[in-house]
Formats: C-alpha cells, sequence, structure tokens
C-alpha cells in the first residue's frame, strides 16, 4: 500500500510456499496470495508476470467455491482491470459482464459489489470512446451507491468523477461541472483537503475551466492539485 514493492515481494512469495505446503497448491487461502502478488506486479507494470498469478487464483477459485461465487467475480475482475491496463479491451469484456453477472445473482441488483463492477464496464466502454455504453452503467453505478452507501460516501465521490470526465470528453460542460464538485465536496468531507484522491479530480475539474476558457479559475485548481501532490511525495 505504501509502493514499498521491493519489501512486500518477498513476504508474499514466502506466504504462497508455506499455504502450498501446509494446505495444498489447490486451496483457497493459497488463491489469495497469488491474486495479492500478481497485484503487486501489476501495480509495477510487470503484466506478464501477473497474468499466470491471476490465472491460477481464478481457477482455484473457481473449483474450490463453484464458478458462481462471489469471489469468482472478484477474481474475474481482477483479470479484466489488468488486460484493461494493457488496451486489450477485447479480452477484458467478458470478463467483466460475468463478474457482474455472478454479483447481480449471487449478492443481488443493489449490492455496492455490484456498483463496482458496472463502473468498471462503464470504465472500459468510456476509454474506448462508447460512451453511449458508459452513461447508464455509471449512472446505474452512482444510485447504486448512493442508496447503499450514502451521499457522502468516497465510492459516490469516485462514479460522480468518472460520469463528470464523460460528459467532459463530449464536450457536455456545463452536465459535467456539478458532478465535479460534488465530488470534490464528498472527497474534501470524508478524507481531507489534502488527501492525494482529490487532486486528480481538482485536474479535471481544471481542465473543463480551461475548455471553456476561465483560465484562472483553472490555474487556482492546478495549484492546488499540485499542492497536494507535493505532499504527497
Amino acid at each position: 500500500a505504501q509502493g514499498q514493492y521491493a519489501q512486500a515481494e518477498p513476504l508474499y512469495k514466502r506466504s504462497l510456499a508455506i499455504r502450498e505446503k501446509a494446505l495444498g497448491p489447490d486451496h483457497r487461502d493459497v488463491a489469495l496470495t497469488l491474486n495479492n502478488l500478481a497485484s503487486l506486479y501489476k501495480d509495477q507494470g510487470q503484466y506478464g508476470q501477473a497474468e499466470p498469478l491471476y490465472k491460477r487464483a481464478l481457477a482455484i477459485w473457481e473449483k474450490a467455491l463453484g464458478p458462481d461465487h462471489p469471489d469468482v467475480a472478484t477474481s474475474l475482475n481482477n483479470l479484466a482491470e489488468l488486460y484493461r491496463a494493457q488496451g486489450q479491451y477485447a479480452a477484458a469484456e467478458p470478463l467483466c459482464k460475468r463478474a457482474l453477472e455472478i454479483a447481480e445473482k449471487a449478492l443481488g441488483p443493489d449490492h455496492p459489489d455490484v456498483a463496482m463492477y458496472l463502473n468498471n464496464l462503464a470504465g472500459l466502454y468510456d476509454t474506448q470512446g462508447q460512451y453511449a455504453l458508459a452513461e447508464p452503467l455509471y449512472k446505474r453505478a452512482l444510485a447504486i451507491r448512493e442508496k447503499a452507501l450514502g451521499l457522502d460516501h468516497p465510492d459516490v465521490a469516485h462514479t460522480l468523477n468518472n460520469l463528470a470526465w464523460l460528459y467532459t470528453v463530449q464536450g457536455q460542460y456545463v452536465q459535467a461541472e456539478p458532478f465535479y464538485k460534488r465530488s470534490l465536496a464528498i472527497l474534501e468531507k470524508a478524507l481531507g483537503p489534502d488527501h492525494p484522491e482529490m487532486a486528480k479530480t481538482l485536474e479535471n475539474l481544471a481542465q473543463l475551466y480551461r475548455k471553456t476558457d476561465r483560465v484562472s479559475e483553472a490555474e487556482k485548481l492546478e495549484e492546488r492539485a499540485a499542492s497536494i501532490r507535493a505532499i504527497k511525495r
């Protein structure tokens, strides 16, 4: 979580070796460590090392828990996000859809995990410029999160930011601005004014202001975002 990957990697590997020996190579706890190690590689851009670990974790969970278990949905989502990071959208899409289907069936249509998978599938479409497909998914994710988590939850802010960005790239600035502002208000209240997650939304809103010739407002937001990033470093 602190980005100290060199320190984390041998601990995950030792954990994996212990679990494989003590529990067997197909135990669900082995899959958990495989998933964690894969995520570590993904965060470093080492996609070739991450993929086989994610796939092995998925196979273990499917065998141990059944193909329709929520943990299988999580594993599918992780693999989909790996493909998305590499621009392999055709490979990611069916995994996203299957994860969503499993979660809706196992957890119900209004569960926060369903919102997460909706958000990720929308993001996949968004990245490819398929905005008409992305928008209703973002909106449904937002409605679920507002109802299940409350209006001031950071996950609500994340979806608001995503939806605002969708409008921004389509030139729908009037629709986008209030979503950015509400996202910022939630993050500032929930996480504090100098939290790293504030910076991205500040930069997005600044970009909107630049596109609408509000340069002085944009510069203030950019300065604030830069200050937050400096604190993070």
